[in-house]
This record gives C-alpha cells, structure tokens and sequence, in this order.
C-alpha cells in the first residue's frame, strides 16, 4: 500500500492586487497548494485542517477534492483566512489576515485523533502554523505523529511580516525543523535562520544544520538560481528550467509537493534524487508560467522533460 501524504497547514484566498487596483482572488495557502501538487503528483494526500463554511472555504474544498485530495476534518463556521499579495518583478509579497479563522479552528487533540486512526505515512506543515503561538500546537502534533511512526515533513517558509516578534518567530521555526525527517527550505528563509550569503555550491554545508537534527532528505531553493537536494546522502543541484514567468506565486509548494509526491510513489528516492529534483524543477516551472499557485498534472510535467 502506498504511503499517504497528510497536511496540516492553512488554506487561504490570495487576493492578487491587479494593475487597476481592483483584488483578484486565488486559492492558496503553502501547505493547502502542497497538498494540490502531490496529488496532482499522484500521491495519496489528505488536508487535516477545517476549511470555512463561507463561499471561499466551499471553493476550496471543490478544489482540493478536484484535484484528488481527501478532507479529511470537519467544517469550520470561522472565515477563511485571506492574504493580500502584491506582484513586484514576478516576485510575491503578502499580507495577511490571520486570526478567527478557519484553518486554526482544531485542537491537537482532535489531529492527533486522526493520526492514530490511520496506518503511519507522511505528516506535512509549515509556513503559517510555525508563527507563534500557533507552533506550540504544531509542536505537540508532529513530537506525538513522530513517536507514532509518522514521518515529518516541514517547508520552514517563513513570512516575517506576520511575525510580531521576528526573534521568538525564528526559534519557533529552528524547534519545529529539529522534528523534520523531510526538510526544505529558501534561500531567504536560510538567511532568516542565520545562514551567510546562502548559495547553492554551498548546498552540502547548508544542509548540516539540519542533517545533525536527524533530516534525512533536504531540500533548498534558491529562487532563479536552481535548487539542490539529498536524499539519503545522495545530493544533485539543477539548474532553473526555461519557461515564461507570469509570476512566483506557490513555485516552492509545488516543487515540494512534487518532491513529497516522487517518495512516496517510488521506494527507493535514494537511487532517484536527480530525476526527482529534475521533475520537480519542471513542475515549479510550469507553475511559474501561470498566475497563482496551479500545479500540473504529472503528465504535464513528463510532456516537457
């Protein structure tokens, strides 16, 4: 049986702000277009986070189950979150409304509930639910899916303008990372955390910071620069494919959706790591050449290799 793909993360309208000043709304949220992007891979995946009773929160749920993935919670009457995103350059920066909504309307309890339920496989989080205080509750999750058997996956993701305190943000991040088997991270989120000048030739020494916390397969992007990846111990880098960019919006979602996706479908990644990253650098093209976070099928993706 193939092991599944659970995320725990937000799920979120992206008002992208257009030329005339007018907002138009994208599905989106890191873990909730991860969650697209490994099925779409062709993974099992569920989203363990409540989605809103409002029109938006119907909309992506229709979007998740479109795309293969399994709801996994039950409905929330909060809001749906909402993220103001403004395009410079092809390059996304986001403000947020955070607080009330629906994807933070569950307890630990009712997750860790599920998990036992259901046979050990893939936990995902990141981004939004590492900002204090939320991470706490993240924290006590992934340390109780981890002595289950549960694999964790995290993509660090950090928005330090949602951070009241960017200092307890950080170390919030750095105490979640130290449970991650799967583990990726930017370069702006490598700065964040204290890296230098972050580069890809630098991929194998960036990596250690969290190889020594027990990460077995990592993950780093470096925007137009490329990416690199180890699995196992096996490491390769690719470059950025060719394609037009409409904008960035979820890139790095889908490459780790894609990612995440390749393991669980094939055994042995380790044997894999350069097909991998290079089917993932595909994917996170593709999407780059459409507005908004939308992943490709796996078809889409073979058809340019």
């Amino acid at each position: 049986m193939t092991t599944s793909i659970w995320v725990l993360g937000e799920a979120l309208m992206d008002c992208l702000s257009q030329p005339d000043g007018t907002l138009r709304p994208f599905m989106g949220g890191s873990p909730y277009n991860m969650a697209r992007a490994a099925a779409l891979r062709g993974a099992p995946v569920g989203y363990v986070n409540p989605l809103s009773t409002d029109r938006f929160g119907e909309q992506l749920g229709q979007q998740l189950l479109k795309d293969g993935v399994r709801v996994l919670a039950g409905e929330s009457r909060l809001p749906t979150s909402l993220a103001v995103v403004q395009i410079t350059d092809g390059q996304p920066s986001y403000g947020f409304y955070r607080e009330g909504i629906a994807d933070r309307d569950y307890t630990a309890d009712s997750v860790l509930t599920m998990l036992k339920a259901h046979p050990p496989g893939v936990l995902h989080t990141g981004s939004l639910l590492l900002v204090p205080p939320e991470h706490t509750k993240v924290m006590s999750i992934l340390q109780s899916a981890k002595d289950e058997g549960w694999t964790i996956s995290v993509d660090v993701n950090l928005r330090p303008k949602l951070a009241a305190d960017l200092g307890a943000y950080v170390e919030a991040v750095r105490e979640v990372a130290k449970l991650a088997d799967w583990i990726k991270a930017s370069d702006e989120d490598l700065e964040l955390l204290g890296v230098q000048a972050p580069s890809r030739g630098k991929g194998r020494d960036i990596a250690a910071m969290f190889r020594d916390h027990g990460a077995s397969r990592i993950a780093l992007t470096f925007g137009g620069d490329g990416a690199w990846l180890e699995v196992d111990g096996a490491c390769s880098e690719a470059d950025v494919p060719l394609t037009r960019v409409v904008d960035t919006v979820g890139a790095g979602d889908t490459f780790w959706g894609n990612c995440l996706g390749d393991w669980v479908l094939n055994a042995n990644g380790q044997h894999r790591v350069q097909q991998t990253l290079v089917e993932a650098m595909q994917a996170a093209a593709i999407n780059c050449a459409r507005a908004g976070c939308q992943p490709p099928t796996y078809a889409e993706t073979q058809a340019l290799l």
